[in-house]
């Protein structure tokens, strides 16, 4: 076993032309899609909150919508850079219709434990190579789903706190506004001391 591990540990490999394998090039680019269609369902979401009256969650999808763009362009620029060949993702069955504010959220929060998978075998892959740099780019994108997974959570116990009816929906949206204040931002250099 340990040779085998050996032997596939070996395959990371630098030339003149690139510092990536054609492996992790495909998995950052299969990225790359996940990204985009974040961005995309988040855009989605954000344009049926405004319609449905819902204008601080609204703004809040907003955010994030363009958050997933930057963190696909991110990698989009890590491929390059790294001699690789980044592709623009075709994106499509993204929904424009759903039965809830709630419903965005538990959605919300499958995607993001979706990513967080994702992500994750990325960097076992990278590790398993010894392709350190990508390992090592890719711990923002992983203290990131922490932070986007925890925001998620935070969303869903405001229903169960506050609850849907009377005034609970239009309380619910207010506090939406808040929920990037329970996760603490890495400060200078990524160091964060998790989250709050």
């Amino acid at each position: 076993m340990y040779n085998s591990k050996y032997q596939e540990m070996k395959k990371q490999t630098v030339t003149k032309t690139r510092s990536l394998t054609i492996e992790t090039e495909k998995k950052l680019n299969a990225q790359i899609l996940l990204e985009g269609q974040s961005s995309a369902y988040y855009l989605s979401m954000a344009s049926w909150c405004d319609k449905e009256g819902y204008s601080t969650s609204a703004e809040f999808l907003y955010r994030h919508s363009e958050e997933e763009r930057q963190h696909m362009l991110k990698i989009f620029g890590y491929i390059n850079n790294a001699g690789g060949h980044a592709l623009q993702p075709v994106i499509d069955n993204i929904p424009h219709q759903f039965k809830s504010l709630h419903e965005i959220f538990e959605q919300i929060l499958e995607h993001e434990i979706s990513v967080t998978y994702s992500i994750n075998d990325i960097v076992d892959h990278c590790f398993s190579i010894r392709d350190f740099a990508t390992f090592h780019f890719l711990q923002w994108f992983v203290t990131e789903q922490r932070e986007e997974e925890t925001l998620a959570r935070r969303a869903l116990e405001l229903f169960d706190l506050i609850g849907e009816d009377g005034v609970g929906l239009w309380t619910i949206d207010q506090e939406l506004g808040k929920l990037e204040n329970f996760v603490q931002k890495p400060g200078p250099g990524g160091v964060t001391d998790g989250v709050v």
